[in-house]
């Protein structure tokens, strides 16, 4: 291996990497994903889509998932800074409904790898950012879910600066909490 350096999170399954860099005077370069170097990590999945958005200083994405067409994602940021948190999903887990959050930068260049039925979402920190993530499933519209970002329940501990309100998407803003999520577990899976 060694082009990678990969950590491990209090949650199984969770996976913060680094990439080795080389650089000099004229700038950088680093492999961004190498399959082979990722399953001897632990993370054998096949990725079938890549995204990228861009967001301004203060907003807030997610806490997202999809219902019955879970997604992996590896989640890198290309300019700026965001905290970027998941939330296990997983049925049965000892650490159901808990979240582990990292700063993800162009300086630091980490990825996080969030395997299936976590809730995932981030922070931009930055003035501006631009964020890119592999998944390994594509994506359904009809098949979105979502958690509210300040659940009491999950208790994610968001870096928001003093007197700074997190800017939402208008289905962001209406989103349940986990206790709702558990009840309509059920009805989806029926």
């Amino acid at each position: 291996m060694g082009k990678i350096t990969v950590e491990t999170c209090e949650i199984e399954g969770l996976r913060i990497i680094t990439p080795t860099v080389f650089g000099d005077e004229r700038g950088y370069f680093m492999e961004t994903y190498n399959y082979n170097d990722y399953k001897e990590a632990g993370i054998d999945e096949v990725f079938v889509q890549d995204n990228q958005s861009a967001s301004k200083r203060g907003v807030l994405r997610g806490l997202h998932f999809q219902i019955r067409f879970p997604q992996g994602k590896l989640v890198r940021v290309v300019r700026g800074e965001v905290f970027d948190v998941a939330v296990d999903l997983r049925e049965g887990s000892p650490t159901f409904g808990k979240w582990h959050g990292v700063r993800l930068s162009e300086e630091n260049k980490k990825q996080f790898f969030v395997p299936k039925n976590f809730a995932h979402g981030f922070l931009v920190l930055s003035d501006y950012a631009e964020f890119a993530y592999k998944c390994t499933d594509f994506y359904h519209p009809n098949d979105e879910g979502g958690l509210m970002w300040n659940d009491p329940e999950i208790g994610v501990e968001w870096p928001i600066p003093e007197g700074m309100e997190p800017i939402l998407s208008e289905k962001d803003k209406k989103r349940d909490g986990l206790s709702v999520y558990r009840k309509n577990r059920l009805a989806w899976e029926r």
